[in-house]
C-alpha cells in the first residue's frame, strides 16, 4: 500500500473497473435549518418563563390572569413567527408548545369559573 492510494474503513480503495456498472448514487436530502432537541428545550423554558411572569402578573383576578395570559401569548406568537422565519425553529418550536399549554390552563380556569357561575369573566 503506498501513500497515494486513497484509504476507505481502513482498506485501501480503488477506483471501480467499469466491469460491473454501478447506479447513480441516490441524492441525500436534509433539512437547511433543522430544529434541535437543545433548541427546543430552550425555547420551551423561555416560554414557560415568559408566560409564567405575565400569568403572575394577572393574580388580582380570574379576569386579569385570563387578558394578561391572552396578551403574553400573542406576543410570544409574533415572536415565533420571526424566529420560525429568522432564527432557530426549534427555539420557536418550544416556545410555541409553552404558549399553547399556558393558553390551555387559562380556558380551563375561564371555562372553571364561568361554570362556578360567575359568568363570562373576560367581558
Amino acid at each position: 500500500m503506498s501513500w497515494s492510494e486513497p484509504i476507505h474503513h481502513g482498506y485501501p480503495s480503488r477506483p471501480p473497473s467499469g466491469l460491473f456498472p454501478s447506479r447513480p448514487s441516490r441524492p441525500t436530502y436534509r433539512e437547511p435549518h433543522p430544529v434541535r432537541p437543545g433548541a427546543v428545550a430552550a425555547g420551551l423554558g423561555a416560554g414557560t418563563l415568559w408566560m409564567l411572569l405575565f400569568g403572575l402578573l394577572g393574580t388580582a383576578s380570574v379576569r386579569a390572569y385570563g387578558w394578561w395570559t391572552i396578551l403574553a401569548g400573542a406576543v410570544a406568537w409574533v415572536v415565533t413567527a420571526v424566529l420560525t422565519r429568522y432564527g432557530d425553529r426549534g427555539v420557536a418550536v418550544g416556545a410555541a408548545i409553552a404558549v399553547a399549554c399556558a393558553w390551555a390552563v387559562a380556558g380551563i380556569v375561564l371555562v372553571a369559573a364561568w361554570v362556578a357561575g360567575d359568568g363570562w369573566v373576560l367581558w
